[in-house]
């Protein structure tokens, strides 16, 4: 393609140079005669006036590739300055380039900054006529050509819109003179003439063949063509500025200049001129850019793009698809991890458990052995009892259902009960346990029970993996942060077996478990640190560690509550421990399990309770309506029953037209421990929530509490 460009731009330099060899006129006459003289062809004058040496300023069109424009260097390029520096070598002229500013280029604007000399003027009857231009002979001849879309045929006497680049005042004259019919449109710029063209906005440009065909090249112009206009030679020359008012002087020197220039033009042979066109083409081909690569390649950059948003969504779906694949293997193994690991934990309970009933059946005659083996089976049904409770913990903890009380709490009167618990197992280990508890804010808002809790655990862990003989201290300290929340930090410190660094990454893990360690042999379900970690979350603190193996370790927790008087609950505390039953309430077992129900009858009614056993909800709401009114004081009611559930039970009592039917307490007795459990439970009218397997020590407190509130209220 550039070849064919410049065997192309070579072929109309030299037409256009033969035209201008057979064209009658001063041209042709001053090539012959200079070539035949060997005279100095400068006059005295002449000679005088190129030995002052001074520069003359020359204005040039900076967008007329490749005729006349701005180089990198910022200096005149193109047809023009090689036609300049050779009259510069001719004649001893110098010159200093100057570029004109875009738009109509005015006399007064010349006049003002001093030109000397403007080059690329056209050379026609226009130009000639005006006043303070004094134009040189023709140094550069092509013609003028029409560019257009493909398919317009080009008529002289048709109304179409003709784009113009700002700054061509004679061209507009000499259009509209020679094609009355146009209209004619002006645009800042070559480029945005042709960008018109392109779009529609105007119907042709007419231009210089040799600017033409060098942004023809650019791809989103291919679709437009030349049309040649034999009429229209299109001839440049240089021009002088003269004065407008008369200055003898002054204009005999522009004379003079134009003298120099028209001689040293004419010592320039057709061949000359035709090797400066065809090197101005070869130095200044349209260069493609970014954007002319995307434009000519659109289509296919388009599909290739397409074509990578699909790669890039398929590959998305396979990462989706492969992670959602490891998610659920992970999950699959998390939960495979799970059941064994409860497998193991309530399986060898159980195992004890029927292992020691067979004992007793065989050994039921001798009253020792079997109240041993009764001992041994509450301790196993307690463990199994405190591995159940953790997994439901752990399973309410992470669903967000576990709601912590925020009632005053006694922090002195809970640390010291929570010494005396663990005291006397610190003493069977022969443990030294140091107690430091300095409090500035005794009483808080919290939970008792879940920090006792926590304590506990923490106190027992380091129990068990301290050696005889060790030591454990519990440091108990207070601050108040800026909001005036009181918080509490409790650290458990041992010398025990202490943990290795990576496994302190995972303590708190839940089935987080250490092997090969002296702690071996106290293995629990590893659910325990698990759930003291999730609490101390929801009480606004955390659980850290810190822990060297075969030194100790170093559990930090930490509770936030604010400030509470704890004085009268520890009055009504006292009074409800010291209170005795006088007067037991009648009960309503509501429990489909005929075993269950049997030994909840059994152990209320050997607490003094008057108890009344149904297998199921329909039977318990007759039961009630047969009773008379306030004979029943509370119904512990099973939620899953054949025939009618407790739900709707509980709904038909409170229903119930008689004056205790809304005074009757309700407790729920189940296994299913979810919050939407509870909320569906109290929105049927039940008062309290009791999770099986039923801790009976706190089922008989309930019951004793309702007992004293219903003296209370006679």
């Amino acid at each position: 393609m550039k070849n064919k460009r410049v065997w192309k731009i070579a072929a109309a330099a030299l037409a256009a140079a033969l035209a201008v060899i057979s064209a009658e006129g001063p041209a042709g006459g001053r090539v012959y005669a200079a070539q035949e003289s060997q005279e100095d062809p400068f006059t005295e004058e002449e000679r005088e006036y190129i030995e002052e040496g001074e520069p003359l300023k020359v204005g040039y069109v900076c967008d007329r590739k490749p005729v006349s424009f701005q180089g990198e260097d910022g200096e005149l390029a193109g047809i023009s300055r090689y036609i300049f520096d050779r009259i510069a070598e001719i004649s001893g002229l110098h010159f200093e380039y100057v570029a004109l500013p875009p738009g109509d280029i005015t006399y007064t604007y010349l006049q003002e900054e001093g030109f000397d000399l403007v080059t690329s003027v056209e050379y026609n009857e226009e130009n000639q006529a005006a006043r303070g231009i004094l134009m040189s002979d023709p140094y550069l001849s092509s013609r003028k050509v029409v560019v257009a879309k493909e398919g317009l045929v080009f008529r002289p006497d048709a109304s179409f819109k003709v784009a113009i680049s700002t700054g061509s005042q004679t061209i507009r004259k000499v259009l509209a003179r020679q094609f009355p019919n146009f209209e004619l449109v002006d645009y800042p710029s070559m480029e945005a003439c042709l960008d018109a063209v392109s779009k529609g906005e105007a119907d042709l440009l007419i231009q210089n063949q040799y600017v033409v065909e060098y942004w023809l090249y650019k791809p989103i112009y291919h679709e437009l063509l030349t049309i040649p206009l034999i009429e229209m030679e299109d001839r440049l020359c240089f021009s002088a500025v003269t004065p407008l008012e008369p200055d003898p002087a002054l204009t005999a020197r522009q004379e003079c200049l134009i003298s120099i220039i028209d001689k040293s033009i004419a010592m320039m042979s057709e061949g000359e001129v035709v090797s400066y066109v065809v090197s101005a083409a070869l130095e200044n081909m349209y260069e493609y850019t970014v954007g002319d690569f995307m434009y000519q390649y659109r289509y296919m950059l388009l599909i290739l793009g397409v074509a990578a948003v699909l790669i890039c969504v398929l590959l998305y779906m396979v990462i989706r698809a492969r992670f959602w694949a490891y998610k659920a293997q992970a999950e699959a193994k998390a939960k495979s991890n799970f059941l064994s690991a409860m497998s193991h934990e309530l399986r060898t309970p159980l195992n004890g458990l029927i292992s020691l009933q067979y004992l007793m059946k065989q050994n039921v005659e001798d009253s020792r052995k079997v109240a041993g083996y009764l001992q041994q089976s509450s301790v196993v049904a307690q463990y199994l009892r405190s591995q159940v409770n953790n997994m439901l913990d752990m399973a309410k903890l992470r669903e967000g259902e576990l709601n912590l009380e925020q009632k005053p709490v006694n922090l002195e009167l809970l640390f010291a009960a929570t010494e005396s618990l663990v005291r006397q197992g610190m003493e069977e280990k022969r443990i030294d346990f140091q107690v430091d508890v300095q409090l500035s804010q005794p009483g808080i808002l919290g939970d008792t029970v879940r920090i006792q809790q926590v304590l506990l655990h923490l106190l027992d862990n380091a129990r068990k993996y301290t050696e005889k003989g060790g030591r454990v201290a519990m440091t108990v300290r207070q601050s108040a942060n800026l909001q005036g929340v009181i918080v509490t930090q409790v650290q458990v410190e041992d010398n025990g077996c202490g943990m290795k660094e990576s496994f302190q990454k995972k303590v708190f893990m839940p089935f987080a478990q250490e092997r090969g360690t002296v702690s071996q042999g106290n293995q629990g379900v590893g659910l325990g640190l698990a759930i003291c970690a999730l609490l101390a979350e929801r009480m606004g603190g955390k659980l850290s560690v810190e822990s060297k193996l075969k030194e100790g370790s170093r559990f930090t927790f930490e509770f936030a509550g604010t400030p509470a008087d704890t004085a009268e609950q520890t009055d009504a505390q006292a009074g409800e421990s010291g209170a005795e039953a006088s007067k037991a309430p009648h009960i309503l077992v509501v429990e489909d399990n005929e075993l269950n129900g049997q030994i909840l009858v059994e152990l209320l009614e050997g607490e003094g309770f008057q108890v009344l056993h149904v297998e199921n909800g329909k039977k318990a709401v007759e039961a009630f309506q047969a009773s008379a009114p306030g004979e029943y004081g509370v119904i512990l009611m099973d939620l899953l029953m054949p025939e009618m559930d407790g739900f709707e039970a509980a709904r038909i009592i409170r229903s119930l037209d008689r004056p205790d039917a809304l005074t009757v307490k309700i407790f729920a007795s189940t296994a299913n421990t979810l919050q939407e459990d509870r909320n569906k439970a109290f929105q049927s009218g039940m008062n309290d929530f009791i999770e099986k397997p039923i801790n009976i020590k706190e089922l008989l407190e309930k019951l004793r509490n309702e007992e004293q509130n219903g003296e209370d209220a006679t």
